[in-house]
Order: C-alpha cells, then structure tokens, then sequence
C-alpha cells in the first residue's frame, strides 16, 4: 500500500463517525508516535449506528490489507492505503474505516 504511515497521532474513523482509538504495541516512532501495525487493537467509541433502531455500534477495526514492503517486528505497518473493516461486536462488518489524517513526515510506498 502506499500514502503516509499511520501513527498512534492519527485521526481514524468509522463509517458512521465514532472514534478509532489506537493502543500501539511497538516503541517504533515515526514523527513523533509510535508507528501502527496490522496486529495493533483500535477501539471505536461513540459510534450511533442503529438500522431499525437497534443499536449495532462499531467496536474494532480488523485490517485486511496492510503494507506489503514495511513491517515493525515481522508485522506489517499501517498506512493511508491500507484496508481497514469496523466490526460490531458480533462481528459483522459495517463498512471501511476512514483514515481522515495521518502524520505527514514517512510515507510507506
């Protein structure tokens, strides 16, 4: 994948507008924070998705396409490229997660 590396400072959203919260699991800085990998947990908060009225909030994000050249411990890293589904939490998928801005400093090509 290619555009500008994810970093823990990175403003990530859900379809719907809740928050993506990254907890890093690597030391590995770039710009400043640490670096986002495939395996990092991100949790959604304040998400109002409800179809019907039933409340379906988006809880994580499962990436399925990381970068392919970059990788932090043998685990690939995160960029504005990559692909990225919020999950309820039985588990269905609820749409792309949108990568609204990234650090502007390393870029994964």
């Amino acid at each position: 994948m290619s555009g500008f590396m994810i970093d823990s400072g990175a403003t990530l959203m859900c379809p719907h507008g809740g928050s993506v919260n990254i907890v890093a699991s690597n030391a590995n800085v770039t710009a400043g924070a640490p670096v986002a990998v495939q395996t990092d947990t991100m949790i959604i908060s304040g998400c109002p998705f409800a179809p019907g009225g039933v409340a379906s909030p988006c809880i994580q994000v499962q990436w399925v396409v990381a970068d392919t050249r970059i990788s932090v411990g043998g685990v690939p890293t995160l960029s504005q490229g990559s692909t990225g589904l919020c999950l309820a939490a039985t588990g269905a998928p609820q749409g792309a997660v949108i990568v609204a801005s990234t650090q502007t400093r390393t870029q994964s090509v």
